[in-house]
């Protein structure tokens, strides 16, 4: 039995961050399916991807981890100790012979063995980064994984009612729905990761544009 895991939304400014581990016999179905790192294929693509791995995989598991909870863990361990932590728990859960991991440290050996001390029992472990792009079994959690948190993301948006993009910094759309939202309101949208730097900025800034406001009325 072979397990990969994987990520959708380490960096996000909003939403979950979600882990999936798969396990499977072999992965000779998975690259007929032409599996690969879920950012390099489109949304339609991806859930029909994700359908055909789940008919095919031995077990699934998916953990979410709300923005929250990401904040409330920010003072006891870094990002990557926290993925480290879940990943060992979807590894005990699943029980696999072997599992690739995408690596989240820079140093691959360092991450392994991070895994390695929360786990229970030994497995033969592989961490690498880009694991996504090497093996099938990662690739296929890696969209699994971004299914999910596309899915949270759309929830999210109909429960605001507005547009908020992506979640991801990068996209002009979030940070232009964040900083109307924080200019409106005086505080961070729902499902903010308020610990990231961003938010501490756009509320920065806010501050400054009231304090300015403030001084030209006088």
């Amino acid at each position: 039995m072979i397990c990969g895991i994987d990520e959708a939304g380490r960096g996000p400014v909003l939403g979950p961050l979600v882990i999936c581990g798969i396990t499977v016999q072999k992965d000779d179905l998975l690259r007929k399916f032409g599996v690969k790192d879920s950012k390099r294929l489109t949304r339609p693509r991806r859930i029909d991807l994700s359908k055909k791995i789940e008919r095919v995989a031995d077990d699934i598991e998916v953990v979410e981890i709300s923005a929250m909870e990401i904040d409330a863990l920010r003072d006891e361990m870094t990002l990557n100790a926290l993925e480290a932590k879940v990943f060992a728990s979807i590894i005990q859960k699943l029980e696999p012979e072997i599992a690739y991991v995408d690596a989240a440290d820079i140093d691959e050996n360092r991450f392994a063995t991070t895994i390695m001390t929360e786990l229970e029992s030994p497995v033969n472990l592989i961490a690498r980064h880009k694991a996504d792009e090497t093996y099938p079994v990662v690739s296929a959690a890696s969209i699994i994984a971004k299914v999910r948190r596309d899915e949270r993301i759309s929830e999210i948006e109909e429960a605001i009612g507005e547009p908020i993009g992506s979640g991801y910094t990068s996209d002009p759309n979030t940070i232009r729905f964040i900083e109307s939202w924080v200019q409106r309101t005086g505080a961070l949208p729902p499902h903010s990761r308020k610990s990231w730097d961003t938010c501490s900025r756009l509320l920065r800034l806010r501050s400054i544009a009231t304090i300015d406001q403030f001084q030209e009325g006088k």
